[in-house]
């Protein structure tokens, strides 16, 4: 789960971290600084090896808009590789219609659940530290995934996405805004010629 769960201030910060805490996630650093989700991976490293199951969003975070997008090499594939574990796909189906982005407060209906039979990586044994590696085993989770979910699949990382969707709408308030400035001052010069 994103670090600021467990971080954020006041009596709803300490419920929410309470509350992550007892479930048994993991606070994952998103900032992209250097070394960030390392702890992370690492604690994800020792919780497989120590016989428990480690579960990922390859993601990295929550699609926009309910389609599939690709999955950040690294994590996954990293503790896969560092652990010779199995990684077993799921599909999350129609978590968009639960909360979608923005929402606050979720919708009160069961999100399907896919799972897939377990992929092995050992052929990649100690080529954990090969970025095309990383990138090979992470794609080859995502296919799967899209197999499961019948989600389209688009070739881009979904914070991307989200970026590219808030500029655009940021772009059409902003023309609204001047579009409405523009229709204000013809009304404006309007009237003034019928004073006139």
């Amino acid at each position: 789960a994103k670090a600021e769960y467990f971080t954020a201030p006041g009596v709803k910060g300490k419920l929410t971290a309470a509350f992550f805490k007892g479930v048994g996630q993991l606070p994952v650093d998103r900032s992209g600084a250097r070394g960030a989700g390392e702890a992370a991976i690492k604690a994800g490293i020792q919780v497989v090896e120590s016989g428990g199951l480690f579960g990922i969003y390859p993601e990295g975070t929550r699609s926009p808009d309910g389609r599939l997008y690709r999955g950040k090499p690294g994590g996954l594939a990293r503790v896969a590789l560092a652990t010779g574990a199995p990684v077993i796909p799921v599909a999350m189906i129609d978590t968009e219609k639960i909360q979608p982005p923005g929402q606050v407060v979720p919708k009160l209906m069961r999100p399907g659940i896919r799972i897939g039979k377990p992929l092995d990586f050992s052929r990649y044994q100690g080529m954990d530290g090969d970025r095309f590696i990383l990138r090979s085993v992470t794609d080859e989770v995502m296919y799967e995934i899209m197999k499961l979910s019948g989600q389209e699949y688009v070739d881009v990382y979904a914070t991307a996405a989200k970026r590219q969707i808030a500029d655009e709408a940021k772009a059409r308030a902003e023309e609204a805004k001047r579009d409405r400035k523009q229709a204000a001052a013809s009304d404006e010069n309007g009237t003034e010629r019928s004073d006139a």
